[in-house]
């Protein structure tokens, strides 16, 4: 067991056994719900990577190249997983893609601009990214396949730390949860190390954390195992990972998966369970 694990049991035994039901009519399902969760974690001590139930490495490191390569197209994604295909467009595209957002949508690159005014300015706290368009996300605009869940995060500079938080509007705590952690703790490092600081805090805030009804039986499972003892994850990323990353390097997947695998040794996977989209 690492410090994540126990951050993420705690969470979601809570919200298991405290959560109010609710009921979505836009998926059908029902589910136990927190309000206003948040983590704060130190990647430094221990790079947030699951280890009661097997995660699959390459997913997220995958993802979050994508992310910061800008795409919204998911060929390149595609090369590695089909986690996003059930998002898709006709056209292979996934209308409202992080990264695509983070680099394209509004008119300026927000991740590129972020690294230079951090570099140019190490004190300031005006280190606002944003994935949300409020001119066509929701509230009562037209259903999409896909809503950013995490729809902006803020970095700064304090001690010599890069600091990132996360917040997220709904996360679903089974599925989604520890890849969305494990996403923002890489594109966290990878960002320090283009900054030339350490990796301090990610905090994840969270204003809707739920379980869904069909996972209920995976969630017992999961809050009933043993966990063994794990040594606790080094993220030791390749030079110029954020650079090779802005470039969709395919051979830094790799590396960063093979980084990864080299020191995990996960728990058996948890049962499946029907996505809720």
């Amino acid at each position: 067991m690492t410090m994540f694990d126990r951050l993420y049991l705690d969470a979601l035994g809570r919200i298991y056994r405290e959560g109010e039901t609710v009921r979505s009519e836009r998926t059908g399902f029902s589910t136990k719900a927190i309000p206003g969760m948040t983590y704060e974690i130190h990647p430094a001590q221990g790079f947030p990577l699951l280890t009661v139930r097997k995660m699959f490495p390459k997913f997220f490191c995958a993802e979050t190249v994508w992310f910061v390569a800008g795409h919204k197209h998911a060929g390149f994604l595609q090369q590695f997983t089909k986690g996003w295909d059930g998002f898709l467009e006709e056209d292979g595209t996934v209308e409202t893609a992080y990264g695509y957002r983070w680099r394209h949508h509004f008119g300026r690159d927000q991740l590129v601009d972020l690294v230079e005014h951090l570099r140019e300015e190490p004190s300031s706290r005006q280190g606002v990214v944003v994935m949300w368009d409020p001119a066509t996300d929701g509230l009562r605009a037209p259903k999409k396949k896909n809503v950013p869940c995490p729809f902006t995060w803020t970095a700064n500079i304090i001690g010599g730390k890069f600091n990132l938080h996360l917040v997220v509007r709904s996360n679903d705590m089974v599925l989604g949860n520890p890849n969305d952690v494990a996403d923002f703790a890489l594109l966290q490092a990878m960002l320090a190390q283009e900054l030339g600081t350490a990796v301090g805090k990610l905090t994840v805030s969270i204003s809707h954390a739920h379980i869904y009804e069909n996972q209920f039986d995976a969630v017992e499972d999961i809050l009933a195992r043993e966990v063994a003892p794990h040594a606790e994850i080094e993220c030791r990323l390749p030079e110029r990972s954020f650079q090779r990353a802005l470039d969709a390097d395919p051979t830094l997947v790799s590396e960063l998966v093979e980084m990864f695998q080299s020191q995990y040794v996960p728990g058996t996977p948890m049962k499946k369970v029907q996505i809720a989209i």
